[in-house]
């Protein structure tokens, strides 16, 4: 068995969280917040070394919420800058102005990422930290290597990027992959209507990820998630947020074709309406992927369709509820890649120092990661071990991680195991005496409303609004 090659230093299962401003238009406090709990950290001396490559990776997800385009409907659904330029100040100076800080992301590829950057200030960003710290060499990347244009939800072009310039690379997990043995062969759908293309790279003990290189080859990674809901995983934190450092998103499988009888989880039900449905765009998906041309053709009978099947926002369809059996497979199988292997494809020789640090200033609760409703929340939680992050973090959302497939699996034993410590072992070092301690002992946390997916299914019965 391979032996993970992650910095584990100091205890894994131990998580900070912090509490301050619930906004952000305090820069100053909410530097001193996110160093607070950096510092909380007490990270080794060797943990991050002057010379060394830093990459952060934020949660780019998208530029606006989807219902409600704008310059000013973006704060509750990527990571904010004020949080980035904390983490980033608090590397640079740890770099003592030697090395390289690149801020990178592979953002939903119909999101724009000009507007991202216009909307945060990222050019703006940069030149300050760069002038504050001259001999350091600061980057900003969008790793995708291509841009699609949506209409209604139908990609109707696509453009080319020049993605990541270090490349990418293809990693095999094959039989240490959470698909062996996985019902759904020759039916998981990826991120576009080219489902052959996901199901080449995912049949038997075959599955294989291409992986962007500037980010399996850092140093140090530092993962910048936000905290929110999520309609396919139940909640998107440090695990879900390696979705960003794919090189071909349609490689990841995010649900399976079909209703429950038919061994899929694309709908909840198989009532007439959902398997005719399944039919009717089954059809379409398969046309479109042969005539890529004819996509437009496809919008008004999206829009006809949206008025009998229903909206996406209130009726479960594409793997967005409790019942989804596939994405948490993709998204553990990530963090495998990374735990694993380097920028080459191979086995890890060093040790790559990890980080992260969530910005749970404002969360995104209700239908996430796109259509969240603000959760001013005022908190930052940091650790080294993704897996004790994200189950800090559901825990303090109000949700039970016990009812979370992302996260009981996370902790289960297998070939390329992703966390050292089970459950009882994980711990929060907080400022809110409610939290400190053990885990299962936090009480007093916020009440998330869940993706309407997962109503009922994941909420922890004794939570109350905090």
């Amino acid at each position: 068995m391979m032996t993970s090659a992650f910095h584990l230093d100091p205890a894994p299962s131990r998580v900070v969280v912090r509490r301050g401003p619930d906004h952000y238009d305090d820069r100053a406090a909410v530097t001193r917040l996110v160093q607070d709990a950096l510092d909380a950290l007490n990270l080794p001396p060797g943990f991050l070394q002057p010379g060394q490559h830093v990459v952060l990776k934020p949660n780019w997800i998208k530029e606006h919420d989807e219902r409600r385009p704008g310059p000013d409907q973006w704060a509750h659904l990527i990571t904010h800058p004020a949080v980035i330029d904390a983490v980033a100040r608090w590397a640079a100076a740890r770099l003592q102005g030697q090395g390289r800080l690149t801020l990178c992301d592979a953002p939903q590829t119909d999101s724009s990422f000009d507007r991202i950057r216009a909307y945060c200030e990222l050019d703006e960003w940069r030149a300050v930290l760069q002038s504050d710290f001259p001999q350091l060499q600061i980057e900003l990347q969008d790793l995708r290597p291509e841009e699609w244009r949506a209409v209604d939800g139908v990609t109707v072009a696509k453009r080319n990027l020049p993605g990541d310039p270090a490349g990418h690379t293809c990693v095999a997990l094959n039989e240490a992959s959470h698909f062996v043995g996985f019902h759904g062969d020759g039916r998981l759908y990826g991120a576009s209507f080219d489902m052959a293309e996901t199901n080449r790279r995912h049949h038997g003990t075959h599955h294989e990820y291409l992986l962007c290189r500037t980010p399996m080859d850092a140093d140090v990674l530092i993962n910048l998630p936000k905290l929110k809901t999520h309609k396919k995983v139940g909640v998107t934190c440090a695990l879900k947020n390696l979705v960003g450092i794919n090189a071909n998103k349609n490689w990841l499988p995010h649900h399976t074709e079909g209703t429950p009888p038919e061994g899929g989880d694309q709908f909840a039900d198989a009532q007439a309406r959902a398997r005719l449905e399944q039919r009717g765009m089954g059809a379409a998906k398969r046309f479109i992927a042969r005539h890529p041309a004819a996509a437009y053709g496809l919008v008004p009978f999206k829009k006809i369709g949206r008025l009998f099947f229903g909206d996406t926002q209130q009726t479960i369809r594409s793997g967005n509820w409790h019942g989804n059996d596939t994405c948490w497979r993709m998204v553990l199988d990530l963090n495998k890649c990374l735990f694993y292997f380097d920028g080459t494809g191979h086995p890890r020789q060093r040790a790559l120092s990890y980080l992260t640090v969530v910005d749970g200033i404002i969360g995104g609760e209700g239908n996430g990661p796109m259509a969240p409703d603000p959760k001013p929340c005022g908190v930052v939680l940091a650790g080294v071990h993704p897996v004790a992050v994200d189950w800090a973090a559901a825990t303090l959302m109000g949700f039970d991680p016990q009812r979370l497939r992302l996260l009981t699996q996370a902790l289960a034993s297998d070939q390329l195991p992703l966390a050292p410590f089970t459950a009882d072992e994980i711990e929060l070092d907080a400022d809110h005496p409610s939290w400190h301690g053990p885990l299962a002992n936090c009480h007093d946390t916020f009440a998330f409303k869940p993706h309407f997916g997962w109503v009922g299914a994941i909420e922890k019965r004794s939570t109350r609004e905090h």
